[in-house]
Order: structure tokens, then C-alpha cells, then sequence
């Protein structure tokens, strides 16, 4: 199968990867081409700027959550229809899993066979970017690169010599050459990114990213590249969409809005109706709800509002009440706790499902791949089951009752320690999983509210 593909890495976090990948896919998007975006690794919030830039829904390409065949039928599910796929890359080249590197973006871009545009930030440098380039290309020589694109140029003749030391040394172009440009950059906030769903110029901005990229890449040049890259392996998928056996109310606004796109149709596929809800702006959950997931998001940039929204909480302690599943991922988890502190110290009163608090702390608390092994029964797996997925968070959340729900390993904290809550009908902790790489787990959920379904009736 021919997928035109290209991967958009960079040597180093803040290198430039989001601002010029969302700004390559705007730009390819803006010329008629239906673009699909993918993002390396467990990030959230880059794949949000990826659907502003493609009106596609962006995908995550994690090798180490997902396992290398699921990375395979993501990339073919969404990528066989368009007329080219970006790939945005995580962190720099090769970094991934601590251990192993699993889940680097080199290992993505070899696993489909993509070749790599190298992002490099040229600031104080000349001759020696040349250098920089030929060390990533010998490091791990089977990757194909297409070639470099410069950020943060300081002017023509810095490209100038660039450009020449690159093209001469390392025998790949430049395909382009980005300038020292403050009006683009991106709002950020302590996880990085402020989310799309947040940024109220994201429309904007992303409009002018693509025309900075159309007047300073070779967007022709680099499509020809994608299109070069060899037949796509297919993958063969029983991919049987189940009629809709039961209705989920999945919370998605401005505060919670961290969802795998592959983990949503997981769901679908295995017959449920998703039906969103805003905990900011709605005053009940949808009426013919059968089970309740909360991502994560950012609830503790809109505390008083979720306090606020009395309805909602008694909406949701209705439900909980009447036996209706719950599951709840990391700012889901702190939502339903009693309280939550912020950072400005002032306390604000929550759900209340899960007895005590959530508390933010200005450094960052847990990071990284974890895998949950399960403390008793629970909504998705069974007692002693390991999960693999993610965490990433500034808030510490402590239930005053011994419900945890999971021992984390890995991340870089302590192994072994206690996270989440588990009872009855409700589970929550700071794991946040993608479903496609736990269709039991999806499939144990669904099962869950078909029972809740069946003795409401």
C-alpha cells in the first residue's frame, strides 16, 4: 500500500518539532491535500493542534503503550486515505523508554519505514551544524533522512553558510530555513502546550504558521519525499464495528479534554455511543448515560467553576450513587476527590466520590511510562492484571481510605508505590491509558455498563 509518509524529528526537546510540523500540515492542508497528523509518544496536547492545522483527528504512535502491531494498524487505519501523513516526532531523535529506548521516534520512522526531516536550532551555530546532522545520521544508519529544515535562523547569510556546511558534509538539503520569529510562538503552561481547546488564538496562529512555512520550507520538495517512502506493509485487522450496546457521557471541555483518538474508537468499535459533556458548562450528565469516563485535562485552572457548577457535581454524585461505572484518568481522579487545593493555596469543594484531596505543587510530581498492577478487582481488570500506560502530573491526590487501586513501576518515583481509587463502581488514579493497546480493558468497561444498563431497565 502506498502511504506517502514523512517523519518531523528534531535533535532536542524545544527544538521546534510542534511549531513546524503543525506548521508543515497547514501548510499541506491549505494546498487541498488531506493531511493526517501523528504524534510519537503519549502527548496529549500537540495532537489537538494537529486537527486545528488538518481538521483530521491526530493519532499517537507509541510504540512502548501500544506495542509495534498496534503502532502499524494506528498508522494504516488513519493514514491509508490521505494524500499525506506527518508524523511528528518526541523529544529528540532517539530518545524514548530509559531502559531501551522503546518508543523513541527512530524506532517509529524505522518500524513505517519513514523518512526523517531533522529539525535543528542553528542559534550560536555555524560550521558545527554540520557536525550535529552527520552525528544523527551515522548514529543509527539504517534511518533514512530527507533532509534538515534550520529554526531560528538570525539572518541570510547565517542560512547562507548553514546551508552549505550541511549540503556539502552530510550530502542531504536543507529544506528549509525558519527565522527568530516571537509572534508565533505557542502559550504555554506547566505541562507545556496550553491545549488548543484553550487557546483562543489557535486558529490564528496556526494560519500564520502556515504561511511562515509555505514562504520558508520547500513544502514541494518534502511532499516528494513522503511520497518516495516504500509500500506500506499492510496489517490485517479484524476491524468488526459492534452495533451500540450502551451510551458513555465522556466529559470533554476546556478542563478535560486528554483523550487517546484510537482509545475512542476502541470504545466504538466494541459498542458504545459516546456522548460528550462539558463538568464546566452542562448542569446534568446525558440522560441515557449508561457509564461515565473523566480524562485528564486541566481542572485546576478552572477550580471555581467546577466548584461552581452544583448541578453537575449533584449529577454526578446521582449517578455514582445509582450504581453507574465511572472511570476517571488524572485530572478526572482529582475532580472526584473531595477537594482541590491550587497553587494559590485556596480550597475548592469538588465531586466527593472518592474520599480526600487533591493538592498542586509548582514542581512536577510524577512523569513518565508506568505499569499499574492491579490491587483487587476493579472496573477494567482484575486483581494482580499489569497496565501499561502513562503519567504526567503537578497534583498529589490522597484518599483518606485504604481503596487504592494500583502499585506503579517505573516513572520516577518509587516502584511499587499506591495510586488511585477503587470501589464498587468507581475507578481512578493518575494512570492514563490508550485503549488500543487494552481492548480487554475497553471491552471489561463496556461490559460493566451493559450490566448497569440491563437492571436500570
Amino acid at each position: 500500500m502506498n502511504i506517502p509518509r514523512i517523519v518531523i524529528a528534531g535533535t532536542h526537546s524545544g527544538v521546534g518539532k510542534t511549531t513546524i510540523s503543525v506548521g508543515i500540515m497547514a501548510a499541506l492542508t491549505e494546498q487541498g491535500l488531506k493531511t493526517q497528523g501523528f504524534k510519537v509518544g503519549p502527548d496529549y496536547i500537540d495532537p489537538g493542534y494537529h486537527f486545528l492545522a488538518t481538521e483530521q483527528p491526530s493519532r499517537n504512535l507509541d510504540s512502548w503503550m501500544l506495542g509495534k502491531d498496534k503502532v502499524k494498524q494506528s498508522f494504516q487505519s488513519a493514514g491509508r486515505q490521505a494524500d499525506i501523513c506527518v508524523i511528528e516526532g518526541v523529544m529528540g531523535l532517539f530518545d524514548g523508554d530509559r531502559k531501551n529506548g522503546t518508543g523513541s521516534t527512530a524506532e517509529i520512522a524505522q518500524l513505517l519505514a519513514a523518512p526523517i526531516v531533522l529539525v535543528i536550532d542553528v542559534r550560536s551555530m555555524g560550521q558545527s551544524a554540520a557536525a550535529l546532522v552527520k552525528g544523527y545520521q551515522t548514529f543509527w544508519p539504517q534511518l533514512k533522512f530527507a533532509g534538515v529544515i534550520l529554526n531560528r535562523v538570525g539572518s541570510e547569510g547565517h542560512r547562507k553558510l548553514v546551508t552549505e556546511a550541511i549540503e556539502h558534509h552530510c550530502k542531504i538539503p536543507v529544506l528549509g530555513a525558519v527565522s527568530k520569529n516571537d509572534t508565533i510562538s505557542t502559550p504555554e503552561r506547566h505541562l507545556g502546550l496550553l491545549p488548543a481547546a484553550e487557546n483562543m488564538r489557535a486558529n490564528e496562529s496556526i494560519a500564520s504558521l502556515g504561511k511562515m512555512i509555505s514562504n520558508s520550507v520547500k513544502v514541494s520538495t518534502l511532499l516528494e519525499q513522503a511520497k518516495a517512502a516504500p509500500p506500506f506493509h499492510v496489517i490485517q485487522t479484524n476491524k468488526e464495528t459492534t452495533c451500540s450496546k450502551v451510551t458513555i457521557a465522556v466529559a470533554k471541555d476546556e478542563a478535560f479534554n486528554f483523550y487517546y483518538q484510537d482509545g475512542l474508537d476502541i470504545l466504538r468499535g466494541h459498542g458504545a455511543e459516546l456522548l460528550y459533556f462539558s463538568p464546566l458548562h452542562d448542569n446534568d450528565l446525558p440522560s441515557q448515560a449508561d457509564g461515565i469516563i473523566i480524562g485528564g485535562g486541566f481542572p485546576e485552572s478552572y477550580l471555581k467553576e467546577l466548584s461552581d457548577n452544583t448541578d453537575m457535581l449533584r449529577s454526578l454524585r446521582k449517578a455514582h450513587h445509582s450504581g453507574m461505572p465511572i472511570y476517571a484518568e488524572c485530572g478526572g481522579y482529582m475532580y472526584l476527590t473531595d477537594f482541590i487545593t491550587g497553587l494559590d493555596e485556596i480550597t475548592y469543594s469538588m465531586v466527593g466520590l472518592i474520599p480526600g484531596t487533591s493538592t498542586m505543587h509548582k514542581r512536577l510530581v510524577g512523569m513518565g511510562y508506568i505499569e499499574a498492577a492491579a490491587l483487587a478487582d476493579n472496573l477494567l481488570c482484575c486483581k494482580g492484571e499489569l497496565l501499561k500506560g502513562h503519567e504526567f502530573h503537578y497534583s498529589k491526590s490522597h484518599p483518606r481510605q485504604p481503596a487504592n487501586a494500583f502499585k506503579f513501576y517505573g516513572g520516577r518515583d518509587t516502584d511499587g508505590r499506591l495510586d488511585g481509587y477503587a470501589a464498587d463502581n468507581l475507578l481512578a488514579s493518575y494512570l492514563h491509558l490508550n485503549f488500543l493497546g487494552h481492548e480487554t480493558q475497553a471491552a471489561n468497561f463496556i461490559k460493566r455498563c451493559l450490566e448497569y444498563k440491563d437492571g436500570r431497565v
